[in-house]
């Protein structure tokens, strides 16, 4: 699929994210995680395997998203920004506005299909997009 179908919303068949990855692994360790996200949201996902968090981008980006991320064992999400930590709206925008930017960037990485129980998700194990989405979420939570 070209850049702008991936912008404007289309579906890619990727190819099956190779089990003997570090990102497989990363993926069968959250997988209960990743399903209920999956049953709660109902979108697509799309996975960005993280060192101590691994990231979720719900929808479709870059132009209508959601993010959640899965660290500790918990799953956050800007609400829980919100509730726990007070984040204000305005910060929160900021966020989504940044972290639509660092998926643009990242738009041509490789991606692949990962199946789970319920549902496929796309995964992109991007180092790049990582870390910018890795610094984006930090910096508001230190």
């Amino acid at each position: 699929m070209s850049l702008f179908g991936r912008m404007f919303g289309g579906r890619e068949n990727y190819p099956d994210l190779d089990p003997n990855t570090s990102a497989a692994e990363k993926i069968a360790s959250i997988e209960a995680h990743l399903e209920k996200i999956a049953k709660d949201y109902k979108e697509p996902l799309e996975v960005v395997p993280g060192r101590d968090a691994t990231y979720v981008f719900i929808g479709k980006p870059p132009k209508k998203f959601g993010v959640a991320w899965i660290e500790d064992g918990e799953v956050k999400n800007f609400q829980t920004l919100a509730k726990e930590q007070g984040v204000q709206a305005g910060v929160l925008q900021s966020m989504g506005e940044k972290l639509r930017s660092a998926y643009e960037r990242n738009i041509e990485a490789e991606r692949f299909t990962a199946h789970l129980d319920n549902c496929d998700i796309t995964v992109t194990p991007c180092t790049d997009l990582m870390e910018e989405v890795d610094e984006i979420i930090g910096d508001t939570l230190h």
